[in-house]
Parts: structure tokens; sequence; C-alpha cells
């Protein structure tokens, strides 16, 4: 390099700098809007989306983007969505956006008390923005019908699955049929539940001998220990 290029070196290289293609803010904001619309479609209903264009400093144009949420983050109405750049240089940004998703949900049309089972004709369809709605309200009634009531429901309440156990279910303090299963060997008996459980949960039981053991829920009377 002779003398005169090393004397303009710093603005040859801020030129370059300068003329380095940057990321384009729309192909962000088309990135976001299909990762939530993916990740909506989880979700009993229809889908709408808008992203605000992020400011584009000094983030250099990707050929790799991937957008994600952070660890155990949920949809919500208003969110950030985080966008990171694989290759060819990595850089991570922040985009804001707004999600709404139409569907129906299910509210009481009777007061409800603790115990009863729930039909049908005790729900009243409503339609709106779901994610607007109580954690655990519920939108298939499929997942309430025939379910027991676990505390009052107000007539006109949003029935929410935390208020509901599974017919099937195990009660903190009943009697149990426990099935000990091993190799070439099955073993029946009884015991107090411990704690409450739904099919497929674990819970542990004091069985007669008043040792305590963990198994698996089957039913409403069953529980099974896998030796």
């Amino acid at each position: 390099m002779n003398p005169y290029q090393l004397l303009f070196a710093p603005f040859f290289f801020a030129g370059a700098v300068a003329a380095q293609a940057l990321q384009d803010p729309q192909v962000l904001v088309d990135e976001v809007e299909q990762f939530l619309l993916s990740q909506a479609a989880s979700y009993a209903g229809a889908a709408s989306v808008h992203v605000t264009p992020p400011t584009i400093r000094n983030q250099a144009q990707c050929d790799h983007l991937q957008p994600y949420l952070p660890s155990g983050a949920k949809l919500r109405s208003r969110m950030s969505v985080a966008v990171r750049c694989l290759s060819p240089q990595p850089w991570t940004l922040h985009v804001q956006a707004e999600l709404t998703i139409d569907g129906y949900y299910y509210v009481t049309n009777r007061t409800l008390q603790v115990g009863e089972v729930i039909s049908l004709d005790d729900l009243v369809p409503r339609e709106g923005d779901i994610l607007r709605l109580p954690p655990n309200t519920v939108t298939d009634p499929s997942l309430a019908v025939g379910y027991i009531t676990t505390q009052r429901i107000n007539s006109g309440s949003t029935l929410r699955s935390s208020a509901l156990r599974d017919p099937q279910s195990i009660q903190r303090g009943q009697t149990v049929r426990t099935i000990a299963r091993g190799v070439g060997f099955v073993a029946t008996g009884e015991g107090q539940a411990l704690q409450s459980g739904s099919p497929g949960s674990q819970i542990q039981v004091r069985v007669s001998s008043g040792q305590i053991i963990t198994g698996t829920v089957l039913d409403a009377q069953t529980v099974q220990v896998l030796m």
C-alpha cells in the first residue's frame, strides 16, 4: 500500500461500512407475521397480525433469519418477538407485534354449585379475542361437558378449566385400588390417595402397610404402579 493509500485508508474503510447493505425491515415484518400465524394455528380461531417495522441501525442484511419467543413465553395480544440472524453476521433484534385470535369461548347460563356435572345445556357460546380472556378459559366444549365443578360458578361467568375436574380423576384422601405390575406378576390392593390427579398423572398413595408409593392414575378408582 503506497503512502497515499495509507493516508486515506480510514476513509476507504468508513465508506465500505456505509456501503454495506443493511437488513430490510419489511423482511423482518414478513418473517414475524408468518411466525405468529404459525404459532396461532394451534388455537381455535381466526388470527390476524400487525407487526411494527423495526428500526434498523447496524444490522447487516441476513441470509438466515430465525424468529422465536423467549423460553416459556405464550402468545399475547401485544408482544415482543425476537429475531435472530444466523448468517452471515449474527445479531438479534426485537420486533413489536399485535396479535388477535377471534374465536368462541363459553359462559354459564345458570349458577353451578360445587360438585355439579356440566352438560352442554349449561353452556352459552360467545365470540371474541380469546387472547384477552382469563387464563384457562374453555374454548372447546368437549373439555367441559361431563366434567365436575370444583367451585361455585355464577351464571354468565366465563368457564375456566381450573374450576373443573375430570370425572375420571382421583381426589386427595379418597380410597383407591392399586395395581402393581412387574415381570410375570400382577398384585392388587387398596390405599389412600395423598394427592389429587387426573388420568395419566402421577400421585402418591399410602397403602395398607403404611408405605407410600407413587403410581399413575388410570381412572377415578385405580392407580397403577410399575415395579
